[in-house]
């Protein structure tokens, strides 16, 4: 096996490893730190890690678990996440965690917070919300008045507060895994054939498990590793996923759309990851930097509230024209309101500037991937056939 699929192997071991036997080995390897779990949307890891604990990304149970008791408490008319994530922490799969960090989603993730809050009273718990507004002496003296708070509880978790010259590190090294990872997905769209959308799935998913210095690591090293084997290169469509940032999608699905004449290259899989756009600033006060720099240089998406600074879309026509992409595909779970919510906003924008577009609709335990193969391969041959006309 060459080195890529030595890395690629190991991401997919950690991508089904329900029981977080990587999180349990860490916490053996460090005695009395803590871990603290997060939906994969956004939260200031930084404070985390700066508190000496591994910040972890719960991303439900994807279609390896078979929900039973999560049934119980939600109703059927929602996403699959909240009950896979529940069933996780009934079954014992995330007793190694010490607390969760709920960031502002949706409705449903509110309710989930409460609902681990009432079943798991020894853990640490908080909802964490964000600004609506994005004026500085509005919006940004409440995020960090948000974000103090969080420093506290983590702190006093930790058992000793966390410092600034402490926070200034870890910022320093997430800012080295944004640019690793702007790397990877500048690399994929320059040279998709060489960076399978799969592939890359795996390693950014791997950063919701592994300590944030080696998954930078094994960042460049797949770069490095797969520009050093030459793969073969189809005429695909270039498409761009939306809709995709909380519920993941199954594996299978992101393989099917890639067989389908697909090549990807954007998308928004976990966007913690690169949910700001630019190096946070380094001096000064942190939790200030940290606010600023979710006011201003923040992905768009419908995870976050945003206001009328500019027209509904722009964002996701910047992403296409910046990947060379040649349209766009809506992938959203079942009853995620904030993404179908949004999706027909979107269709306007793309349908004013001519710019082709299909959508369907999953969830983490999809098992039935022949339609969603065949619509991605029909959207692929009409871009191929008719775009340029």
């Amino acid at each position: 096996m060459n080195e890529v699929g030595q890395i690629i192997e190991r991401c997919l071991a950690l991508h089904e490893d329900l029981d977080f036997t990587a999180v349990k080995q860490w916490k053996e390897a460090h005695p009395g730190a803590k871990v603290i779990g997060y939906m994969p949307v956004y939260v200031p890891r930084e404070l985390i890690h700066a508190a000496g604990m591994l910040p972890v990304g719960v991303l439900g149970g994807g279609d390896g678990l078979e929900v039973i008791q999560g049934d119980a408490y939600y109703q059927s008319y929602i996403c699959r996440i909240p009950r896979s994530t529940i069933e996780l922490g009934l079954t014992g799969r995330l007793d190694c965690i010490d607390g969760m960090l709920f960031p502002s989603i949706c409705d449903v993730i509110r309710n989930l917070s409460g609902m681990w809050k009432i079943l798991f009273k020894d853990k640490y718990v908080r909802y964490f919300d964000v600004p609506q507004n994005y004026q500085d002496e509005v919006g940004g003296q409440y995020y960090e008045h948000e974000l103090e708070i969080l420093r506290h509880d983590l702190g006093e978790l930790a058992g000793k507060p966390i410092s600034d010259e402490a926070l200034c590190a870890s910022i320093a090294v997430y800012n080295e895994n944004r640019r690793a990872i702007n790397e990877l997905y500048a690399y994929r769209a320059a040279k998709p054939w060489q960076a399978p959308t799969s592939e890359v799935y795996l390693l950014i998913k791997a950063g919701m498990i592994l300590p944030v210095e080696e998954h930078t690591a094994m960042v460049r090293d797949y770069l490095a590793a797969t520009a050093a084997v030459e793969r073969p290169m189809r005429d695909n469509a270039r498409v761009v996923i939306n809709g995709t940032f909380c519920e993941q999608p199954p594996l299978t699905l992101i393989k099917a759309i890639e067989m389908s004449g697909c090549y990807v290259v954007d998308d928004d899989f976990m966007l913690v990851t690169r949910w700001l756009l630019e190096d946070v600033d380094t001096s000064g006060e942190p939790l200030a930097n940290l606010s600023h720099a979710f006011l201003h240089h923040s992905a768009s998406t419908s995870a976050k509230y945003e206001t009328t600074r500019e027209e509904k879309g722009q964002f996701l026509l910047r992403q296409i024209k910046d990947r060379g992409a040649e349209g766009v595909v809506f992938a959203a779970p079942s009853f995620c309101d904030p993404a179908l919510l949004e999706r027909p906003m979107l269709q306007d924008v793309l349908t004013r500037h001519k710019v082709p577009h299909t959508a369907f609709k999953y969830s983490e335990n999809t098992g039935q991937m022949a339609p969603i193969r065949e619509q991605a391969g029909t959207f692929a041959d009409s871009i191929k056939l008719w775009s340029a006309a």
